[in-house]
């Protein structure tokens, strides 16, 4: 795991390419490298820093140069033994061991072609010194960053946007549309990016830039085409194959010449993947945390701490136990520097308190549990959906009886949240809904009319836009299966835009690198196999997971209650933060821009306060969004000289 960066025909490129590089240093504190040549009458600058986790020698040093390609590559690749075996016995001869140089010598031999035959995690570019082009690709499923900026025929790229808008001077434009998607949603969609000018290299494709200022993309993978072929593949031993499929997986993502830990919260997923994980590297660590107990006492949390010790006991995993206190008002601001983009999921801080902790004991790379729910249909809001289906079909004078109740309980006392009021009111407020947008308010923050009473009453277009864009995306498949049309629309959406894109940028913050099983391509297309009836079985989410998860994992671990990897909001809102939400409600720079209404903000205040509603979640992002915004406005530690 790494960070790449680089310039194509770019003026000043070298000293673009070293700012871009340095930047992401906290991505790779291993080494550094630079690579120059001539790409027709421009030139092509490429920089590398290193987290050494296969071959830890220098022929894993990169740019890798050889015979005429230079590459700079940031990923995994799991299946470079099998493709290696393929290349020797096609006579290629590999200085080291590195998955570096497979990757390299697979685009010798096959160009774009090579991209479907990589299994794992990716984002590299690419140069030719015979040609001159320069090509960039991105893994299958989005778990590799890549953003880039064009400008006439040049082209700037790296791991994350905070390097472009560092070597920008604060002259990268704030895209609006990008902050209005973040609102919805509380994070930014993979098809956005929060810099008008900035774009993300799409999952599953490739830009290949010319000397003569031509610029080609293409597509060699589509998650949108994945579910087709696993239905006819359904049916017939379907828990024996799903089993298989996922420790395979995890088998493959053991592949490290360093210590490998996992994340153990104690649900399915993780205890899951460490299990299987201690079956084939006994004695394999893990890392769960817990909260201060008022704050968990406070949220009506679950004891998950218990279950993550009875599986490491069971399996001889040493578990190391991390509380989480943590000086949010310390980390917010640092989290919003490092997460790029305006994400308000506070479960980024723990993911980066827990790879911080186990970088400090020597760990590189960790293993979690991503992907599960949003293949197998786990969230709440996947059953809470098909429950909004039989709702529909009790009488309307009844709903709105049960509405009108529910809507005068408190979400909260002063000692304690009522999660099941909470979620109740949440419920209602999707329930009656058509299917797309009701799965839409399933998760997002705001129903159109409340974002409209939130923002520049000129932004209404925006507003609709960026509703369409989720309509047209979930609208994109031939499924005639409810449950398998929510978990596609999360696969393409909710896991690249939020997930994927927190626990990169979070991890590698720490330098280090988290690997995820269950985005593996072998395992989506077993996911996409399964028919929706065996995903959500009565009011038992993940069901088919669950049944391949017994094969090693006691029942008392696979049936719990669901958990959440999330963190105490409600209690921090109320305490730790609420002189700074104050603050950034009356006087913050998006209120002050005209971005955002304050009487909007102050009645979701007042609401939260007196524990009618329950914001706590809005005004976070709300938080996240700020700090965001000074960083993006100020041009703050930027780079005022760039000539970008």
């Amino acid at each position: 795991m790494c960070g790449i960066a680089g310039t194509y025909h770019w003026p000043d490129g070298k000293a673009v390419t070293d700012r871009l590089t340095d930047v992401l240093a906290h991505r790779g504190p291993d080494g550094a490298g630079r690579y120059s040549h001539p790409a027709g009458d421009g030139e092509v600058q490429l920089g590398h820093r290193r987290l050494a986790i296969l071959d830890l020698s220098g022929t894993g040093a990169q740019p890798m140069v050889s015979d005429g390609l230079a590459l700079t590559y940031n990923g995994e690749l799991y299946n470079a033994p099998a493709l290696r075996g393929e290349l020797e016995s096609a006579g290629v001869r590999f200085r080291g061991t590195s998955d570096t140089e497979v990757v390299l010598e697979a685009w010798r031999r096959w160009g774009t072609d090579c991209l479907p035959r990589l299994r794992g995690m990716f984002a590299f570019a690419v140069f030719d010194e015979r040609t001159g082009e320069l090509v960039l690709a991105r893994d299958q499923l989005g778990i590799k960053p890549l953003f880039l900026l064009r400008r006439g025929g040049g082209l700037v790229f790296a791991s994350e946007l905070k390097a472009l808008a560092a070597v920008a001077g604060g002259k990268l434009e704030v895209d609006h549309a990008a902050l209005v998607a973040s609102l919805l949603y509380y994070w930014v969609p993979d098809s956005r990016c929060a810099f008008r000018e900035a774009e993300k290299l799409p999952p599953g494709s490739w830009l290949r830039c010319g000397p003569d200022g031509r610029v080609e993309r293409g597509r060699y993978w589509n998650l949108r085409d994945v579910p087709p072929q696993g239905q006819v593949r359904a049916r017939g031993g379907e828990r024996a194959v799903l089993a298989a499929v996922v420790e395979e997986s995890t088998r493959h993502h053991l592949l490290s010449d360093v210590p490998v830990a996992t994340f153990l919260s104690g649900g399915l997923d993780s205890s899951y993947l460490t299990a299987l994980a201690a079956r084939h590297r006994p004695g394999i660590s893990a890392y769960t945390i817990g909260f201060r107990a008022e704050d968990a006492r406070f949220e009506a949390m679950p004891d998950d701490l218990r279950y993550a010790r009875q599986v490491a006991a069971r399996f001889g995993v040493e578990l190391h136990e991390i509380e989480i206190a943590p000086d949010v008002l310390d980390l917010l601001p640092r989290m919003t520097y490092h997460l790029d983009e305006p994400i308000g999921d506070p479960a980024a801080i723990n993911t980066f308190l827990i790879c911080s902790a186990a970088r400090e004991a020597g760990v590189k790379v960790m293993l979690s549990g991503m992907g599960a729910d949003e293949l197998f249909a786990g969230y709440r809001k996947h059953l809470a959906n098909l429950l909004a289906l039989r709702y529909q079909r009790v009488p309307r004078p009844l709903r709105r009886g049960v509405s009108a109740a529910v809507d005068r309980l408190p979400v909260a006392t002063s000692r304690r949240g009522l999660r099941s009021v909470r979620f109740a009111k949440r419920f209602l407020s999707f329930a009656d809904l058509p299917e797309e947008t009701a799965f839409r308010r399933s998760y997002t923050m705001y129903g159109r009319e409340e974002l409209l009473g939130l923002i520049d009453p000129d932004l209404a277009g925006t507003v609709d836009e960026v509703l369409t864009e989720h309509a047209d995306v979930y609208a994109d498949n031939d499924l005639d299966d409810f449950v398998n049309r929510m978990c596609l629309g999360d696969a393409r959406m909710f896991l690249p835009g939020l997930n994927l894109a927190y626990t990169d940028r979070s991890s590698m913050a720490a330098s280090t690198e988290v690997r995820v099983p269950f985005v593996d391509v072998e395992v989506v297309k077993a996911a996409f196999a399964v028919p929706g009836d065996r995903k959500i079985v009565g009011r038992q989410g993940k069901a088919a997971l669950k049944e391949a998860a017994t094969s090693i994992l006691p029942r008392e671990i696979v049936y719990r209650p669901k958990g959440l990897f999330s963190a105490p909001l409600r209690a921090w809102m109320s305490r730790d933060l609420a002189p700074l939400v104050r603050e950034v409600v009356n006087d913050g720079e998006l209120v002050r821009s005209g971005f955002l209404r304050r009487d909007a903000l102050r009645r979701l205040v007042a609401e939260d306060a007196a524990g009618q509603r329950d914001f706590s979640k809005h005004l976070w992002h709300v938080l996240t969004l700020e700090y965001w915004y000074r960083g993006a406005t100020s041009g703050a530690g930027q780079d005022s000289t760039s000539t970008v």
